[in-house]
């Protein structure tokens, strides 16, 4: 059994051994400095794993293919500049049909591309050609090149045009329109039967029309890979959104709030839980809009003006109508869900006007976020940029296409050459899987560290507030600047209590996260069990976790605050904050969790607020139909939520902590008083002396 917390907070001992009056335990000493260490080892280990990225990735290959000799088309290499040259072209086009066979030998990877900086078209009335880069004996330079629109063929030798009509180049014929999808210049299977008789009126080779020359370059460009990297690379063309919706919008909305909830606390929780549903279904009328259900702006995957006749699949647009179904099914619960509730709104607002007088007399409160925020947004920053490299690492290397006829005409060597002909892929090794995923638990740990920090820094000082009450003004024993004091004594004595109930948290949800995917896996393979006690182990065991997760965070919020007034190790204040909590469930049970929920509903305010700026920003010009086309606002959107929550979690934290600070900080006077707590803010015990009468009225 525990001894009386009374002792921790009421009285503190002095170096001379006598006892005296004070607010929060003063002779306190390093907890969990094991953990401490492995957090900062792992910091050293994040820095050498991004290393590796912004070492061995390029972040343009997630966006733009490569051409034959393994250049990244948009960017600059040594011996060739195609920065500006960013659209992926097939020149032969039959081997972009023998790549669509189901049994032929022929790969698209092994096709031949080169990089241009737009479609090229057919001509109504003559033969138009599109030529290998100038090189040997044909001495153009590459802005010549371009603005001949890749055309040299009249300054080919006799044995160069012969070559040319074997679709072997230096020159390949225009006989297919194509269309700039995801920057990749794709077929439409609809030949132009002028420069197919001018074709053939030369004496070139037969050229197939099959419809499988359409297809095989829009499977390619649908491929899971294919989609996963435009997603990533999404992410990195819209960091202005991500800055704007995602860091200033929600840290606006968020002091707005605090401000709101000191000053109107009366009418926040209804304001709250009306402006939520208006939120939820602005956001879901955007999917709609973007899937394609309510007029003409669905996503596309077409960049720049073209037939309005003609439609390219991509998986992205399925991807937003699956997500639009989603945010429908969300917001008719949500509805039916406040509508519930609204009987408990006059309780919550009674439980937020205790936090806001917290607020009101420790007003350092409402600034105090700003300084784990900063940190958060630079950490962010560096770590965005980070795992772009880390997605984009792969090594640039030749296939092995030894069984394939890929020959064509190389200018240098002034003849046919068939050896090292094969195209060239990335290829990501398991370590760079690794890496990612390292990446990634990182992310969620150090976003997990500073927001415990920061509840644990609110915790202490809302714990000096709460045992102030009835002490005078201006006793020495309350810090001048409580929140400064919190800082101080969480980053003297605490930090390492902090990194272990943040790394508890991030290994259940690494853990449920890697069970969802395994489960994703087996569900596509169909080997999903098929025993009904399998099933049902199955989904106990996904239930459970979440559970677990969801306790955990509970738990560890809690303990935070157990650890700011006590400064016990994680394990002891978890202990410490449970006991306390169950033996007043009763009384303090509906009361926070009434208050939670407005909480969380306000979160989700701000987080929508920050989606919903995030399509209006994505619907311009520059992410639509430009260089900095965005493939889905799918990706985008969801960080701007993410972020606006993290960064609404950070500034709530201030009337959450003050809540359940005074909430235990009230158990314990209560149990340490024979029932009577001496320090309670009369709003508080109104609150209780309120919810006890509704508890004693649904039990006679």
């Amino acid at each position: 059994m525990r001894g009386p917390l009374g002792a921790v907070i009421g009285r503190y001992t002095s170096s001379d051994g006598s006892e005296k009056d004070g607010i929060i335990k003063h002779n306190r000493k390093c907890r969990d400095i094991t953990f401490l260490i492995i957090f900062i080892a792992f910091w050293v280990s994040m820095i050498v794993n991004s290393s590796f990225g912004f070492n061995q990735g390029n972040p343009l290959r997630l966006t733009y293919g490569l051409d034959y000799e393994g250049n990244v088309c948009g960017s600059k290499h040594r011996h060739r500049d195609l920065t500006k040259l960013e659209l992926r072209y097939w020149l032969n086009p039959n081997q972009v049909y023998e790549s669509g066979l189901k049994d032929g030998e022929h790969k698209l990877a092994n096709a031949r591309t080169i990089c241009l900086l737009d479609c090229p078209a057919p001509s109504d009335d003559t033969l138009n050609w599109v030529c290998d880069y100038p090189d040997g004996e044909i001495r153009l330079k590459m802005s010549d090149w371009v603005d001949r629109n890749y055309d040299y063929f009249e300054f080919l030798t006799p044995e160069m045009r012969n070559s040319s009509l074997q679709l072997q180049g230096p020159c390949y014929p225009i006989i297919f329109p194509s269309v700039n999808v995801y920057w990749s210049c794709q077929y439409i299977a609809r030949a132009s039967n002028s420069s197919l008789r001018h074709w053939q009126q030369m004496g070139g080779v037969s050229i197939e029309e099959d419809m499988i020359i359409d297809k095989s370059i829009r499977r390619s460009l649908n491929s899971r890979a294919s989609v996963l990297k435009r997603y990533v690379a999404d992410i990195g063309k819209s960091w202005p959104v991500l800055i704007v919706c995602g860091g200033l919008v929600p840290l606006f909305l968020s002091i707005v709030w605090l401000l709101l909830i000191r000053h109107f606390v009366a009418a926040m929780p209804w304001i709250t839980v009306v402006l939520f549903n208006m939120l939820l279904i602005s956001v879901t009328i955007f999917y709609y809009l973007k899937a394609g259900w309510i007029g003409n702006d669905a996503v596309t995957p077409i960049i720049g003006e073209h037939d309005p006749y003609f439609h390219v699949y991509g998986r992205e647009l399925t991807h937003v109508r699956g997500v639009a179904i989603l945010m429908t099914f969300i917001s008719v619960v949500a509805i039916l869900t406040s509508i519930a509730i609204i009987r408990r709104i006059l309780m919550a607002a009674s439980v937020l006007k205790v936090a806001a007088k917290v607020i009101g007399e420790v007003q350092a409160l409402i600034i105090f976020p700003a300084i784990p925020y900063a940190m958060l947004a630079i950490f962010y920053m560096f770590w965005l940029s980070a795992a772009l490299h880390l997605f984009s690492s792969g090594q640039v290397v030749q296939n092995n296409c030894s069984n394939t006829n890929c020959c064509a005409y190389d200018l240098v060597l002034k003849k046919v050459n068939c050896d090292r002909c094969c195209g060239y892929s990335i290829r990501y090794t398991p370590h760079i899987t690794v890496a990612i995923f390292f990446h990634l638990f990182g992310c969620y740990w150090a976003t997990q560290f500073f927001v415990a920090s920061s509840a644990t820094v609110i915790a202490g000082s809302v714990a000096s507030y709460y045992w102030a009450q009835g002490e005078e003004a201006a006793s020495p024993e309350i810090p001048f600047l409580p929140v400064f004091a919190s800082m101080k004594r969480l980053a003297r004595y605490n930090l390492g209590s902090v990194a272990l109930g943040s790394l508890v948290v991030s290994f259940v949800e690494s853990v449920r996260f890697i069970l969802e995917a395994i489960r994703r896996r087996t569900k596509v393979r169909g080997t999903t069990p098929d025993h009904w006690l399998g099933r049902m182990c199955y989904y106990t065991s996904r239930g459970c976790l979440k559970s677990v997760e969801w306790t955990l965070k509970s738990v560890n919020r809690n303990a935070y605050i157990m650890i700011a007034i006590t400064g016990k190790s994680f394990c002891k204040s978890s202990a410490m904050a449970t006991e306390l909590i169950m033996n007043n469930i009763m009384r303090i049970g509906k009361v926070n969790v009434i208050g939670d929920v407005i909480l969380f509903l306000g979160k989700l305010c701000v987080s929508l607020f920050s989606a919903l700026f995030g399509f209006l920003m994505l619907d311009s010009h520059k992410y639509r139909d430009s260089h900095n086309k965005v493939s889905s606002p799918l990706l985008p959107v969801l960080a701007c939520w993410a972020l606006g929550y993290v960064v609404a979690t950070l500034f709530f934290a201030v009337v959450e902590m003050s809540i359940d600070t005074i909430i235990l900080s009230f158990c314990q006077d209560s149990e340490e008083n024979q029932g009577n707590a001496q320090h309670a803010p009369s709003l508080l015990l109104e609150t209780l002396d309120n919810n006890e009468e509704d508890v004693q009225r649904l039990t006679h």
